[in-house]
């Protein structure tokens, strides 16, 4: 037995398109507001606005104060890149066969290698040419053995050293073994 189904007024109907059906839509879910109640609106009050400003405004400046170089973190740079090179001169002297040597001064270094009974730039590597500070910086080598260069020969065993980098109110000291390795560490 079919039942009845209650009777939609016109106004509520709405055809439902590709079928001959009508479906009943409240009117409610389309009215405007009714006259004088309050709508709210969405948005951000002045008090959040100055609340987010705040914010971004301490993460910059955070930001900004950790990305200038400070003396020591630029110097430790500085000795971490001689140390590399310290390193690969070392080698290119073993596999060259002929000595090496390192000119340390406060504006920067270079490299130096003995052919024909004398001391000539490095040219010919784009790793081993010289190089100069980025600010005055004062250097001094504490060698086991007394010398006061720095030279890589054919010998794998040297006298292990110590390489002092100051520059205004950071140092830092290049630590050799005598074995190929080098270690920045900071006094």
């Amino acid at each position: 037995v079919p039942t009845a189904r209650p009777a939609v007024p016109a106004s509520m109907r709405t055809s439902v398109p590709g079928t001959c059906r009508s479906v009943a839509i409240p009117l409610s879910d389309y009215s405007p507001a009714p006259a004088g109640a309050a709508v709210r609106q969405r948005g951000f009050t002045l008090v959040e606005m100055l609340v987010a400003l705040l914010v971004a405004a301490i993460l910059i400046s955070m930001v900004s104060l950790s990305a200038s170089p400070s003396p020591q973190r630029a110097l430790r740079y500085e000795a971490e890149r001689l140390a590399q090179l310290l390193a690969l001169a070392r080698e290119e002297a073993l596999v060259r066969g002929a000595p090496i040597r390192v000119d340390l001064s406060r504006d920067g270094y270079r490299f130096l290698i003995r052919r024909d009974r004398e001391w000539r730039p490095i040219t010919d590597d784009g790793d081993l040419r010289a190089r100069a500070f980025d600010d005055d910086t004062q250097v001094a080598i504490e060698r086991a053995d007394g010398m006061r260069a720095l030279e890589f020969g054919r010998d794998i065993v040297e006298a292990p050293y110590r390489v002092m980098l100051v520059r205004r109110a950071a140092a830092v000291t290049i630590v050799a073994n005598g074995l190929g390795r080098f270690e920045v560490v900071e006094p």
